[in-house]
Formats: C-alpha cells, sequence, structure tokens
C-alpha cells in the first residue's frame, strides 16, 4: 500500500486530508522530521500544498516548481498552480457540508480563516496529523544544544531587546505570543541547528508588557553562556497549551500571518482577547542595528573571498578544458567557503545550474542527474553562507567558452537593472514595489521580463529569506527602513536554453539631500566580480559604466589583502575597467 492509499484508508468519515509544506512553526526551511510534503508526494520545493482525496492526490506549487513537480509526484496527480488557480477556489467548489481534515498547527489563523470565508460551506477537522501515522520511520526531532552570540555581534542584550518590544505591546495588549523561530533567536540572541540553512532552535514565547518572557524550549538545550537577563523563565514546549489557558481575560498580541490556527484557537478556548497585529519583533529584527550591520559587513568580505577563489578555480579548470558536473561544481564552492572563519552552513541548497537547467531560477540538481558544464554558454551559481557574523546571498552567471550576441545583449539589460535599483535614493516611507520597476525598467522596454521577485530581506545569522521587506511587482506596505537588508536580483530565463541573474545584498542607508525629507539609499554588503565578459559594453550609459568600473575597484580594494597568489591575480584581472 503507498502512503497515499494508507491515508486514504484513514479518512472515515473526511472527503480529504490536507498537507501543507509549513510545519508548525510555518517555516520555509524545515527538519527531516517535518517534511511531510515531500514524504507523501516526493516533492522537494519549499512551497506549495497537497490535499490527498478518496480519488486522488491534488498538488498546488508556484511558477519556480511547475517543470519539477511534474517528475516527483506520482502518476495520475492532479497539478494546480499555487497562485493562478489558488486551493481556496477548490475548496469553494466542493459540495456543501464536505469534511476536509488537517492539522491546524501547521496552517497560520490568516490562511485558515481566509479559507473558510472563501468557502463557507466546507468544514475544516482539526486532528493528529494522518502523515505521522503513516511515517513509520520518521525521522527524530532536532535535540543539539543551541549556541549564543555575544553583544558584540548583536548590538543589544537579550534584556534590552525584552524592554524595547515592551513598549510596542504595551500600546495594544497585555502579552505577545511570539510564534517564529528566529523572531525568538533575534530576541534572546540564541541560535542552533534545528532547521538545515537557518541557524535556530525551535522555540516559541510570551512576552509581557513588562518585558517578562517564558520561554518554551527544553532548558537543557540552552548554551551554557546564554546571557538572557532577569525576568526569562523557561518551560518546557509542552507546557505553552497550559500557559495559554491561564491567559484568560488578558489581551493577546498575535500576527495571524505567522501563527500557527491551532495556538489562536486556544486563546479563544481559554477566553483570552485576541488582538491581531504584526509580530513585535518583525520589524527590529529586520532594521538592523549599526553593530549588527558591520557584522554582516565582515561576512561578505569572508564570503566575497570564498566565492572569488571558486570563480577563479572555475575560469583555470574551464581553461584546461575540464566541464565537471553540477554537484562538483558546488562542493568545490562550498568547501572555500568552509575554510572561512565562523562559517556554519549554507543558507539555502546551492542552485548550481548549467546551460539550460539555470532557466529554472529554483532549479536543484539534487533532483535528478547532476548536468556537467556546457562546452559554450552560461553557469548560474546561486548560493549564500550563514556564518555566526551573519548571512549571505549571492548570484553569478559565467560565460563558459563562447557566448552568443544574444546572451551578452540579455545579460547586459539584466546588469542595467541590477545597476538601476542599485543606485536608487528615495525619500522615507517609500515601499519595495515602488522601487521594482526600476529593475525590470531595462527589459520591459524590449519586451522582456522575469516571473520572481526582484529583492528579499536577509537576516542577520538568521533566515535568508527574512520578512517582511520586499522588493517585487506585488503591493508591500511595509515602509524601507534604515538597516534593512535587501537582496537586488533581477533576471532573464529562456526555457530550454538558459538563464542569467545578477544578485547583490545591500543594505539601507541614509544619505544627504539638499531638500526637507529624509532621503536613502542602498550600500552594497557583497563584493564579487560581475563577469565583464559577457557585458556589452555598447548598452551601458556613462554612468552605469562608472558604476560598474567604481564597484570592481572597491572588490579589489576589500576582498584583495584577503587573497593572495593565483586568486589575487585572477581578482586584479576580473576587476580591471571596462
Amino acid at each position: 500500500m503507498s502512503v497515499i492509499e494508507h491515508i486514504q484508508s484513514k479518512l472515515g468519515d473526511l472527503d480529504a486530508w490536507l498537507i501543507p509544506h509549513e510545519d508548525a512553526f510555518l517555516g520555509e526551511y524545515l527538519p527531516a522530521a517535518n517534511e511531510r510534503l515531500a514524504f507523501v508526494t516526493g516533492f522537494t520545493g519549499s512551497a506549495g500544498i497537497a490535499l490527498v482525496t478518496k480519488e486522488r492526490l491534488h498538488i498546488w506549487v508556484d511558477g519556480r516548481y511547475t517543470v519539477q513537480v511534474q517528475s516527483q509526484v506520482p502518476a495520475g496527480t492532479q497539478v494546480h498552480h499555487l497562485h493562478e488557480t489558488p486551493i481556496g477556489d477548490f475548496f469553494a467548489e466542493l459540495p456543501q457540508g464536505s469534511r476536509v481534515g488537517f492539522d491546524s498547527f501547521c496552517v497560520s489563523a490568516r490562511q485558515l480563516r481566509l479559507w473558510r470565508e472563501g468557502a463557507p460551506g466546507v468544514v475544516f477537522v482539526h486532528g493528529h496529523n494522518l502523515v505521522d501515522a503513516c511515517w513509520p520511520e520518521r525521522p527524530a526531532l532536532p535535540s543539539a544544544k543551541g549556541f549564543a552570540l555575544s553583544d558584540k555581534l548583536t548590538g543589544k542584550s537579550c534584556q534590552q531587546k525584552r524592554q524595547e518590544l515592551a513598549k510596542t505591546i504595551a500600546k495594544k495588549a497585555d502579552v505577545a505570543l511570539i510564534a517564529q523561530p528566529d523572531s525568538l533567536a533575534w530576541l534572546t540572541n540564541l541560535r542552533g541547528a534545528d532547521i538545515p540553512c537557518m541557524p535556530v532552535m525551535l522555540m516559541r514565547g510570551l512576552l509581557s508588557a513588562s518585558g517578562h518572557l517564558k520561554l518554551f524550549v527544553d532548558i537543557a538545550r540552552l548554551p551554557a553562556d546564554a546571557e538572557l537577563g532577569s525576568d526569562v523563565e523557561v518551560f518546557a514546549p509542552e507546557m505553552l497549551g497550559a500557559e495559554l489557558a491561564a491567559l484568560k481575560g488578558q489581551k493577546v498580541l498575535v500576527d495571524e500571518g505567522l501563527t500557527s490556527a491551532f495556538l489562536v484557537e486556544e486563546l479563544n478556548m481559554a477566553g483570552a482577547t485576541v488582538v491581531l497585529g504584526t509580530d513585535p519583533a518583525l520589524i527590529p529584527k529586520a532594521a538592523k542595528n549599526a553593530v549588527e550591520i558591520d557584522a554582516m559587513r565582515e561576512t561578505h568580505l569572508r564570503d566575497g573571498a570564498a566565492v572569488s577563489q571558486f570563480l577563479c578555480w572555475l575560469d583555470g579548470i574551464v581553461a584546461k578544458g575540464e566541464r565537471p558536473d553540477e554537484a562538483a561544481l558546488a562542493e568545490q564552492l562550498e568547501s572555500y567557503r568552509k575554510a572561512q572563519a565562523d562559517y556554519l552552513e549554507p543558507s539555502f541548497d546551492t542552485i548550481s545550474a548549467a546551460g539550460a537547467n539555470a532557466a529554472l531560477p529554483h532549479y536543484n540538481f539534487r533532483n535528478g542527474t547532476p548536468a556537467k558544464l556546457p562546452k559554450d554558454g552560461l553557469y548560474l551559481v546561486d548560493s549564500g553562507g550563514q556564518y555566526r557574523l551573519g548571512t549571505t546571498d549571492v548570484t553569478r552567471t559565467v560565460a563558459i567558452g563562447e557566448v552568443s550576441a544574444e546572451q551578452k545583449h540579455l545579460y547586459t539589460l539584466v546588469l542595467k537593472g541590477h545597476i538601476g535599483l542599485g543606485r536608487a535614493r528615495f525619500v522615507k516611507g517609500t515601499c519595495g514595489h515602488q522601487l521594482d520597476y526600476l529593475a525590470r525598467a531595462p527589459l520591459w522596454a524590449e519586451g522582456y521580463d522575469y516571473d520572481h521577485g526582484t529583492g528579499h530581506g536577509v537576516g542577520q545569522c538568521l533566515s535568508v529569506h527574512e520578512g517582511p521587506q520586499r522588493i517585487g511587482k506585488a503591493a508591500n506596505n511595509y515602509p524601507i527602513l534604515p538597516g534593512m537588508v535587501f537582496s537586488n536580483e533581477p533576471g532573464f530565463y529562456r526555457v530550454g536554453a538558459f538563464g542569467i541573474r545578477i544578485e547583490n545584498l545591500v543594505t539601507v542607508e541614509k544619505t544627504e539631500a539638499p531638500g526637507d525629507r529624509e532621503v536613502m539609499c542602498f550600500e552594497n554588503l557583497t563584493y564579487i566580480p560581475i563577469d565583464k565578459r559577457l557585458v556589452d559594453k555598447s548598452l551601458l550609459s556613462d554612468t552605469e559604466l562608472g558604476w560598474f568600473n567604481d564597484y570592481h575597484a572597491k572588490v579589489l580594494a576589500k576582498i584583495g589583502p584577503r587573497l593572495e597568489g593565483e586568486s589575487r591575480q585572477w581578482l586584479e584581472a576580473a576587476c580591471a575597467p571596462l
């Protein structure tokens, strides 16, 4: 009996069972024990949702995975587009009285509310997770001890952060339920290894308007040098339910998009008043202080040295006529990062994509047979590292052998967009979607575009995809603030042929302006050569050419002292002005 058939046999009076990608902490990255969607369907992407009905398996994925999913799910699976034909529309078309079972720990309170509003005839039934009941060899949950970051890397102690957040909470509520592990990691200055590519421990917290914190994590897992300050109590994770029940009559601040539906239902049943709002740690975590930004700067210099060594090595083997595969290339890049001080792990699975594979923005060579570098064409590598000091994410597209005039033309359009956004100056209050056009304009002018966002937030030794800041077509009404870190990553993709992306991380800084409004700009954090062999100089304005040459002068000045020998010589040549 297959896993799907096993789940179908356990439906009972249910018409379907829901399997989100998310686990009880609603994260993008999951410990192996919580990869339920992959276990049932075979689909290994980082976003998706499945529904097992009595007749068949349905799965919803976004545009990044429409090709990948077809090769991974069982025959007969009905594949849907996550955004164009969302699962909420599917629910709305179910017969009146249909019963959909789900684990309400793994669905946000906001998502469940929207489904119920959109499909009032459907009964959503919480129950014990049927997937776990069909998974006898489920991996164990993480249990390793965490580690602490000193104030020298975070700029503020846990006690200082608690007191600052308490002032925000006091304006709306008596206590805040903080449900996201990265928010608690930032608040406590604790990190861990519970989730691949994201150095956090799986924990939740209740922070009161007085600054008192109840932290729900196994106390044996806390490092000996943890400095939480006074007024912090540590509870076993299973005690959270009892503590929520004790909040009867109190106003509890909840971010419904980041909190499990189960926990919000517990508060409602306890007689607490649920106050919907933003996770109080979200904005302070995103708008980093000067100490955090300095740590991020050093992180990117170390990472820049590692990636530059890799690019030097890559050029060398290509010149010798060697064409290793995508897996070997990713492994070689990882070896240079491992040699850097304070390196922990990748910040996401490396996208090592040769030739046509680069046309898939979230390509993963682990899902099939890794391809070898082409004799002539493009190689795209999107990778990042987690260091104790910070988190990196960079994409470079590299010329392999001969490249076509069209590839150089399109690469230069992407570069122009990257420069356009990187040079932006904008007034206080500007939101990310208002800047997105700057990155797309050169492509749009010739009838091209890319189907992903232009910029996502990045944490400090935290999530490589950090909210709430974002740059993209979709409206994002969180204003850009000094200290926020964004990616700047326009691209172009021709299915079946090649892909192009250029990505740096930038931080937001205040800048001088003659007017009466506060003005901000982006400062590069990433200093790694951009392949000038792919640039059509005739397409660049004098301003763009100046930016390109100035950027490479800074790369040489900042990364050069960290390299020697062949790598240093390669860097000098790669950074020579156009």
